[in-house]
């Protein structure tokens, strides 16, 4: 079977890491920033950056609503800090004019953990990841206040949700494509391959 194409959402953010990241987890990375782009990827990673100016961003290039529309659709997404504000279906303190795609069932907290400030790093034990815990760098990060019946969580820290999955979407309030511990990468392109795999019969 051919590695899966799985796109970075080239907005804003940390796009090169996760490029360099789903590299390493054997799939064909690409960054995606119009609507023609995203059509011709098996799954998309929407980076960490300013879920404000991704979503103004994504709205400006045409792509908010193609996202929306692929990902009811089933396609793949994974978010990760920023992006997984993106994936909420509600935020708690959203700005003025600030829009989601959703896809998980959740109520997220913009900025939870603190300022730039009081970033930290911290090892996390994570459902659906053999081995060790995975070390999560929380950077601005979200938490989850709530989860719906459908969306699974797969790591806390501190009492706090930080990784959740609902179906073929799962986001994580850490930044994994900045440790060099492609685990989770690896998890999310394990999924994409799953989600192609009818279609490859």
């Amino acid at each position: 079977m051919n590695p899966p194409v799985i796109g970075v959402l080239a907005l804003q953010g940390d796009v090169r890491e996760h490029l360099i990241a789903l590299a390493a987890a054997d799939a064909v990375a690409r960054p995606v920033r119009r609507p023609e782009e995203l059509a011709e990827v098996d799954g998309l990673v929407i980076p960490g950056g300013e879920s404000t100016t991704i979503s103004k961003l994504a709205v400006l290039f045409g792509v908010m609503e193609p996202l929306r529309a692929r990902v009811r659709d089933g396609m793949p997404v994974y978010g990760t800090c920023a992006g997984m504000i993106m994936l909420a279906d509600k935020i708690l303190d959203p700005r003025s004019g600030q829009e989601t795609i959703g896809g998980i069932d959740m109520i997220v907290r913009r900025n939870a953990f603190g300022r730039q400030n009081e970033s930290f790093e911290a090892a996390v034990q994570f459902k659906g990841v053999e081995g060790d815990p995975v070390e999560g760098v929380f950077i601005r990060a979200p938490w989850v206040e709530s989860v719906g019946a459908e969306a699974e969580v797969l790591a806390e820290h501190d009492g706090h949700i930080v990784a959740v999955r609902q179906g073929n979407a799962l986001a994580t309030s850490f930044h994994p494509e900045l440790t060099g511990d492609h685990r989770v990468h690896g998890l999310f392109v394990d999924m994409v391959r799953a989600n192609r795999a009818p279609e490859s019969l």
